[in-house]
């Protein structure tokens, strides 16, 4: 019951991979692409319309999910998982880089000749 206390209001989602609760904001949200194909993209935002499933963000999680053949249960059909691959493998690599590799984007003071 302590653990429920630490997280507050916020709500649980249940990975599709590994299939263990974590709160929303620590997951994915994966819907099916309204194009009428069957490709899953990541709902960044977590607003668009339809049936949304959740994934951690790890490569793990990914293989779990895509060996249970758990994206075509949780959204009805879709198995194009190109999009979220793409997603949580530039997401991967960001966290490998330094962030003093990073270059810093000074602001235009629109004063400077």
């Amino acid at each position: 019951m302590a653990h429920v206390q630490q997280l507050g209001n916020q709500p649980l989602r249940t990975c599709i991979g590994c299939r263990k609760k974590g709160p929303r904001s620590e997951l994915l949200r994966l819907v099916s692409d309204t194009g009428g194909s069957s490709a899953v993209v990541v709902d960044e935002r977590r607003r668009m319309a339809g049936r949304g499933a959740w994934l951690h963000p790890s490569e793990a999680c990914l293989a779990l999910a895509v060996k249970r053949r758990a994206f075509g249960r949780a959204l009805n059909g879709s198995t194009g998982t190109a999009a979220v691959e793409r997603r949580i493998t530039a997401g991967a690599h960001a966290a490998d880089v330094p962030a003093s590799a990073v270059p810093t984007v000074q602001p235009e003071s629109g004063s400077e000749i």
